[in-house]
């Protein structure tokens, strides 16, 4: 299992960009304090993914930020990203590892007790548990759970690993990040609460400073 620091999980997604060139947003999440970050783009043409995902793996490189993208592994190994994020409807967990190799880092995003319990937890290196809350960047399917919902699936999936990086996703921002470290997530996911504002960087240093704050009450 690779090491994956998942305090602040920065999502970059051109959809919900707020004007921000993406290459550019990328770079000033990460001077702001991102842990890691991820493209996802569910609409665009694999080319011009590719290109982004260049962009924005160059634009990193000097805050050695590791580089996942949401979903697709041929331009995740196209672009020399260092790993994957899959969902339940996107290519198995097993695959992605089998096609990327034993260094990457391959997350699992989980939204039930029977998703947590069925993970294959040897092919992933993280989870992603949502949606938390109401989300506008993504439609839900049920109900967000809540962080006493994230609590419970993380309990399940801490009951078969321990060390298993947790990191909630949907609708965080400052406002509620503190609830989802408080219920038992080592990070967050944000999107639209560091694209859509002026200062990305400034913003993911205020969610840091929540989330190293909370992490350390909680004696994490």
């Amino acid at each position: 299992m690779t090491t994956v620091d998942l305090r602040l999980n920065a999502i970059i997604d051109p959809a919900v960009g707020g004007g921000h060139d993406i290459a550019d947003l990328a770079r000033r999440v990460a001077a702001g304090g991102a842990t890691l970050v991820q493209l996802r783009d569910k609409g665009g043409p694999t080319h011009a993914m590719v290109e982004d995902a260049r962009a924005i793996k160059a634009a990193l490189m000097p805050f050695k930020v590791p580089f996942v993208v949401n979903d697709r592994v041929d331009v995740a190994l196209a672009a020399g990203a260092e790993g994957v994020h899959v969902g339940q409807d996107d290519m198995a967990a097993a695959d992605a590892r089998r096609l990327l190799g034993p260094a990457a880092i391959v997350g699992l995003s989980v939204s039930s007790i029977a998703e947590a319990e069925a993970a294959p937890i040897e092919c992933i290196d993280y989870v992603g548990i949502g949606s938390v809350f109401a989300t506008a960047s993504k439609p839900l399917a049920q109900p967000p759970m809540g962080p006493e919902g994230l609590a419970r699936i993380a309990a399940m999936l801490r009951r078969r690993v321990p060390a298993m990086p947790i990191c909630g996703i949907g609708g965080i921002n400052a406002d509620n990040a503190s609830a989802v470290i408080g219920h038992g997530a080592d990070g967050v996911a944000v999107i639209s609460a560091l694209s859509l504002t002026p200062d990305p960087a400034g913003a993911a240093r205020a969610l840091r400073e929540i989330i190293d704050g909370m992490r350390a009450k909680r004696g994490a």
